[in-house]
Formats: C-alpha cells, structure tokens, sequence
C-alpha cells in the first residue's frame, strides 16, 4: 500500500535534502501505446489508486511543509451532494484519522521539523466554505503506472470524464534527514488513513448534517421574506464552555417566551421582529450570552454546536466603540451635530474617539446593507449610547445626538432593526418596540411592564428632526496598492493579534466582532490584494470590484486569492463575508475616499 512514483521520487533524494525538488516537479515519463517517442510531463499529483493526490509548495521557506490536496471520488462516499455543509462535514469527520496518526509517531523530545507531524485544519462551530475542504471536478487517472516515474497510456477507447470530488487539503511536515520516514508517512500511513476514512464513512451521520443544513436554508429563506430579523429554537444550548468553542456541559436550554413563540420550518422557537428590541437583566444573567448566539447565527453551525437552529439576518453587524480607528469621508451628521474643526457630513480622522468611532460603524454598517445592528452596552460609548433628560438640561451645547434619539428613526427610515443589551440605563425603554428580561439564563417578555414604568415616571422619547442617512464617497486608487512606496516586492503580513499589513498601510481590524475564525483573517488579506492589483483605474468602483471578486470564488474556488510568494500567512483558508471585506478597506489610513462622487 503506497503511491509508487512518489516513493520512487523520495528513494532517488539525497538524505540530506531541503528542497524535495523531484518531488514537487513530479516529473512523469508516458510512453504511448503507438510507439512513438515518450512524452514527458510534470505533474506533482500522484495517484493511490483512483484516488489523487497533489503536492505543492506551501510557499518558499516551507519546503518540508508541503501542502497536500486529496481529491476523493464522491461516489466512494455514497452521496451526490456538493454543499459546504457536506464538504464541512466531512472534514470533521477525516480529522479524528489524523489525530490518530499523529498520536502514533508523537515524539514530546523532539520537534515537528525533526519528528515529523500531520497537519489538518480543525474548524469551529461555524459552517464555512473552505479551501481546506470542497468539492470539484478531477481528472481521473488515465495512464498505467510502471515502473519508477514511467507511466503507460492505453490503448483502450474507455472515456474517462471529470469526476466530482472530495477535495481535502492538509500539510505534512517532513522529518529531517529522515527520508525513510518520509516515505512511511507519505507512501504508507497517509493512503491507508483516507481509505479507513471511506471504509468508516458514517453516510447515517452525514445525512443528518445535510438535513439539517437543508433546515437552516429553510428557516433563512424564511426569515428574509418574514417581518423577523432572528429565530433561535427551543433547546438551543447557547453558553460556551470556556475558552472553547463548544456548547457549555450542563447549561440551560432556551426557551422563548410564550408570546414570541412561533413554529418555522417545523422547528418552535422565539422569532425577534424588526424593529428595535432591548435585552437586559443584571449581571451574569445570560444577555450577553444571547446576544453572542444572534450575531454567531449569520453563519450556519454544525451538528452538536447546540447553536445549530439559531438564524440571523444574514446583513447583521456587530457595532462597538473603536477608538483610535481610522475614518474617511464618513457622513456622521445624524449623530455628531457639528465638530470643532470639519464637516460632520464629511468626517476624517486618523484617531477617531469612542463617540465618533461607533458613529461612522453605524453609518458604515447602513452604507453596506446591513439590516440588522448588533449593539452590547459594554463594547459601547456611554455618551454616544444615551444622554439623559438631566444631563440634556445642563449640558445646552451637546454635538452628539445618542443613539436612542435615532434608532428608531433607523429602523422607520432605514428599515435597519438594532437588538441591544442594555443593563445600566434605562433611557432605551422608552424607544424600544420590545424589551426582554434574562434571568438565570431564562428570557422573560417584560416589553408592557416597562412601558408601565416609563409611564409612571413621566419618560417619553424626546426625539430630534429626521435626518439623511445618505452616503455618497469614492475611493481612488492613490496608495490603495499592496506594494509599499519605493519597492518592487508586495507585502502582505496578517498577525493573529487582528492586525493585516499590505502596503504601506497597518489595519486594526480587532473591532470587527464578526470574524469569527483566524483564517478568515488571512482571506481577507488575500482579498483586499486582489482587488488592489485590479484597481489600476483612478477611481475604483469597490462595490462592483467585490461583487467580480465573490463571483469568482463562487466559480474557481478559495485559492482564487491564495499566492505562495507570502511567507507569513497561512495556507488554509476560510471565506469572510463580503461587509467584513468592506469594513477592512474602510479602515485603511493612507487611502483616498472623496465624498460627493458616486461610484
């Protein structure tokens, strides 16, 4: 059991080899079956049987690493279907055979370099469409191996088409000096790990998971044609155990309140309507707990996740405070009335504060669709968030206008919902459509009991003029490149810390909560380097560019933005949403947005 040429490649190797060249040229000699002369091909895909697999380069200063990609014939699996819940789920289900592998050659004295180690991605909760597991079309093999690196082609007249595959990616560190080993884990211990993985192939389990992905797609439809912006079920476990991305281990089940109860889909639980909905309770009660699960819902989860039937608004967007963010050409005029110094209508800063910060997000937010505001009081700027009606008598001269003087003026002219929790004011009682109370984890609908008690202290919202909540700016190419001033070499640096650096430019991306993986962070690096080297037009028309850039993913895959040239990202990839892409480039400080042009 092993791949023939690839064992041949690694025997011919110096021992003491650094660069596997043999390897990743892959070269291969087919002799026609007529008698003419051989033809030689380089083709790093070597074959176990019907099943192929290709070794490429990682990148330059990897060698030893290499990158191996496993195209599986689906037929082998017993299914048809090509989504990325069946490609997530079945890269779940091949990571327990790498554990095992890896478990056996373990060696805590030495390091990986020298010990040698599988690498496979482990993903979390979320549902995403990957690099490191889809589906495509693959050649099957259409030649005869012989002997070393020779291949015969037959002269049968058998047809062979494209076949729909598994893909799998996974990296392999190399031992050394070790090349036996080598050959071990790649020629022998590897192929028979993927065959244990389809003789187990649990076709009951992976048919729960595409039912259920089929569910979520209901319930989403759904919800877009519905006057509702979130649906969670009943049963839902939705505190995390700590430091883990799992479903805490003895937590309450949720539960809705019995006027929110509804039955979607076959599935009963709470729908939040549109509109504005304050969460409260005090400390510790499970509010911001469930306002996580909301905003965790504009993806789908796995089986097991206990969040797996909590929908969102698929447009949502966490809004927080980010001081020191940059701002261009923001209009953040329906929140700040006027500024010391600059328009409002047309703000810029390199260092914006708290207020001006979590004003331009929420005009950002507007600006790129969203539908559905996600806002925690404890990530917020209290004097952005309220201003109470004492504090509106002495302070006569106030340029900021609160969130709660507009955030139903949002959602009436906008038609953006915002759910909030709130625990230290009450001023969002008067202005909410619904307010529920967490208590012990437990939601109770306290939206009449709060009107009462508005009522009875004499609080009604005291709201300003409507306002515009227009945008109209255009981003040009000046500096928006990935090439830093005076040098020949692109560079592109992502720092798990939440940092990219392209360019000349360092962007603070640790505001924007719904990333939700570290490798969408090195997607989104990629991305913004592809539209950069396509915006060679003075004005770049971004919303088109983004909308080509996702259309091509959707048909040539993730690694349509991958480059090896870059040493300090990573290989594996998860796709980011396209606000995320959106909310990056807004972030930017050397670029250029000009307000009044409209792209």
């Amino acid at each position: 059991m092993y791949i023939k040429r690839l064992k041949h490649y690694l025997l011919n190797m110096q021992s003491n080899t650094n660069t596997y060249k043999e390897m990743y040229n892959g070269e291969l000699i087919l002799v026609p079956p007529s008698g003419q002369e051989p033809e030689v091909q380089y083709e790093p895909i070597y074959w176990h049987e019907d099943i192929s697999c290709e070794i490429t380069n990682t990148h330059k200063l990897a060698c030893s690493k290499p990158t191996l990609t496993w195209s599986i014939p689906v037929e082998k699996l017993g299914f048809d279907t090509s989504t990325p819940a069946a490609a997530d789920h079945c890269l779940r289900a091949f990571i327990p055979y790498i554990d095992e592998l890896n478990a056996n050659i373990y060696n805590r004295s030495r390091p990986d370099d020298e010990n040698g180690k599988y690498y496979v991605y482990k993903p979390g909760g979320e549902v995403l469409v990957r690099n490191t597991a889809y589906f495509a079309l693959r050649p099957q093999k259409d030649y005869i191996s012989g002997s070393g690196n020779t291949g015969y082609l037959p002269d049968d007249g058998v047809s062979r088409p494209l076949k729909m595959c598994l893909c799998i990616r996974m990296q392999v560190q190399l031992p050394k000096g070790k090349l036996r080993k080598a050959i071990q884990m790649l020629c022998h211990d590897l192929p028979a790990a993927v065959d244990m993985f389809i003789a187990q192939f649990d076709i009951v389990k992976f048919n729960q998971t595409i039912t259920l992905s089929e569910k979520q797609a209901d319930i989403r439809a759904w919800l877009e044609k519905s006057d509702y912006c979130a649906f969670i079920a009943n049963g839902s476990i939705l505190p995390r155990a700590k430091a883990a991305d799992r479903p805490l281990a003895g937590a309450i089940p949720f539960r809705s309140t019995p006027n929110d109860e509804i039955e979607v889909c076959g599935v009963r639980g709470m729908a939040v309507r549109r509109g504005v909905t304050v969460i409260t309770g005090g400390g510790y009660s499970g509010k911001s707990t469930l306002l996580d699960a909301i905003s965790a819902g504009i993806y789908d989860h796995c089986l097991g996740d206990g969040r797996e039937l909590c929908i969102t608004d698929a447009s949502a967007m966490t809004i927080s405070a980010e001081d020191g963010r940059s701002v261009k050409s923001v209009n953040i005029s329906p929140f700040i009335k006027w500024l010391p110094s600059g328009d409002p209508r047309d703000f810029s800063t390199d260092h914006a504060s708290g207020s001006t910060s979590q004003a331009a997000n929420i005009m950002e937010a507007v600006d790129c669709g969203s539908k559905l505001l996600l806002i925690d009081e404890d990530r917020s700027a209290t004097n952005f968030m309220i201003r109470d009606r004492m504090m509106k008598e002495l302070i006569e001269r106030e340029p900021i206008t609160p969130f709660t003087d507009r955030v139903g003026e949002l959602f009436v002219s906008c038609g953006v919902s915002t759910i909030l929790v709130i625990g230290g004011s009450g001023e969002y009682l008067a202005v909410a459509d619904r307010i529920y109370l967490m208590e012990d984890y437990l939601i109770h609908d306290v939206t009449e009991r709060s009107q009462a008690i508005c009522a009875a202290c004499g609080v009604s919202p005291d709201l300003p003029p409507k306002t515009s909540w227009a945008q109209a700016r255009t981003l040009y190419s000046t500096n928006f490149n990935s090439y830093p001033k005076g040098s020949g070499s692109e560079r592109l640096e992502v720092s798990d810390m939440g940092f990219i650096f392209i360019g000349d430019e360092k962007i603070d991306i640790r505001g924007l909560h719904d990333i939700v993986s570290k490798r969408q962070l090195d997607t989104l690096g990629y991305m913004l380097r592809w539209i950069e080297l396509r915006s060679t037009d003075c004005r770049v028309h971004l919303d088109a560019m983004i909308n080509t850039l996702y259309d091509a993913i959707a048909s040539e895959g993730l690694d349509t933005v991958f480059s090896s040239f870059f040493t300090t990202t990573e290989r594996f990839l998860d796709l980011p949403r396209k606000y995320e892409l959106k909310s990056v480039i807004n972030r930017m400080r050397e670029i250029t947005f000009k307000a009044g042009d409209v792209q």
